[in-house]
Formats: structure tokens, sequence, C-alpha cells
């Protein structure tokens, strides 16, 4: 047999082993409705029903904090919140609001093991956020303090983070930010209780800190409640030098639903 002839076979032989590995996979790992769990017809997707009930967010939208308009106010309005009180970040986005599907998603995500819905989450972000990228030098993740870390194994933002950066071609600097304060968990606490509970929680490594000088950081969360998350770790790398901060998260509460 010759060279060409050899090499044709083993391209055909690998083709046919993917093919029955996709198969197999098929089999064994169905492909489900990322919202509720029902079967689809391909990995990654989202039944009739979910999809329906799910509110990507579109303009018109303020253009610091990216919440919503009801209708159109003209072209870069600020939300009342924003002017009351300015955030340390540039501008914000998210993909979805959360509701109930946006919701299912993200548990299945953070306490589910279910690491492989963060490309599909990762991708909506990516197209919600374009302009925020487009401005941006490198990809940094809200970080989890070492013991909630060791408990739960991975980190969401982390994971969302990872693969944003590689899909649009930015640096991702996964040791950049350290959450230094074993914070309570924010779910349950008002807007003022989650302001104090994030304070001091977050710092920049000296070590971390050339890499920050003076770039435009986008900063990846999977949930944005009232902000204090992120407002505390944008803070944080301002302080370190950081050049500018945006954040990008996969979903957000609308105002009046904290």
């Amino acid at each position: 047999m010759d060279t060409g002839s050899f090499n044709s076979s083993v391209l055909s032989i690998g083709t046919g082993l993917r093919r029955g590995a996709d198969l197999l996979g098929r089999v064994v790992y169905p492909p489900v409705c990322l919202g509720c769990g029902v079967l689809v017809g391909t990995h990654g997707g989202v039944c009739a029903g979910c999809w329906s009930r799910l509110r990507h967010i579109e303009e018109p939208f303020c253009d610091v904090l990216g919440v919503p308009f009801s209708h159109d106010m003209g072209d870069a309005i600020v939300s009342a919140e924003a002017i009351a009180d300015p955030p340390p970040f540039r501008r914000a986005r998210a993909a979805v609001l959360y509701d109930d599907v946006a919701r299912s998603i993200v548990h299945r995500l953070k306490y589910k093991d279910r690491t492989d819905l963060a490309r599909v989450m990762a991708r909506w972000m990516a197209r919600a956020g374009r302009g925020l990228i487009a401005e941006s030098d490198c990809v940094l993740s809200v970080p989890l303090h070492r013991r909630r870390f060791l408990a739960r194994r991975y980190n969401q933002s982390a994971e969302l983070a990872r693969i944003l950066a590689s899909e649009v071609g930015l640096p991702y600097r996964p040791a950049a930010i350290m959450r230094k304060k074993a914070t309570r968990p924010q779910v349950g606490l008002g807007a003022r209780a989650r302001s104090e509970n994030m304070r001091g929680a977050f710092s920049v490594p000296p070590t971390a800190r050339s890499d920050l000088f003076g770039k435009a950081v986008l900063l990846i969360d999977d949930v944005y409640t009232t902000g204090a998350t992120v407002k505390a770790a944008s803070r944080a790398l301002l302080k370190a030098g950081a050049g500018s901060v945006c954040v990008l998260t996969f979903a957000r509460v609308a105002q009046g639903h904290l």
C-alpha cells in the first residue's frame, strides 16, 4: 500500500471512530434542553417552551448598567440607578434576564456539575458583550475563596471566562485576582448587606499587577444581582492599576426583582 492510500485509510478509520464515539455519546448522554432537561435535537439546544420564556437582553438598555428599558429613549441613555450610584466599572452587559429558565441553566452549571453548559452560555455572552470585548485587553473571572472552591471543585465563572476568552481570542488571566475573604453566600441578602459582605473581599497579587497595569479588563461572572460582587472586584482591579473594567455576565436580575 502506498503512502497516500495508507493516509487515506487512517483518515477514514479516524473519521469512523469519531462518528462512532459521537453516536455512543448521544446514546449515553442524549441531548437535552439546557433549561428543563427534556430531549432536544442537538447538544446545547433549548426546547421550544424554554426558548419562548427565555428573555434575551436587547437594546434599548442603560448604556452603563445594561438594564433593559421598556421603550427607546435615545442613544447612550443612562438609567436612574447608574446616575444615583455610579459603579466603579465602565459598563456592564448580560446575555439574558435572570428568570426561571436562566435560573435553571445557572443552577445546573453551578451545583449539578454541568460544566458542559458553559460553552453555550459563553457564546451567548460573547454576542451580548461584543462591544465590550472589542475594547478589552484581557479576560478575568470573579474568583471563589479557596474553601468554597475545594468544596465545589470548580468555579462556574472561571469556566465561562476560560471558554469565552478562547472563543474571542483574548488572553485569560485566572490568577490576576483572588478572593482573600471567605464571604457569606449572597443569596437572601439585601443590596446593603451584599455590599457590606463583599467589602475588602478581593485583592490582586503583586505578581499580577504588571499584567493588569493600564489594561482594559473584561470581568466575567455568572449572574449580576445588585452588582455588589463585581463592584468590589472592580475596585480591587482599579486600585491595582487596571486601566478600566467592564463586566459581562450570563444573566442579570431585572430592576425591582431582587
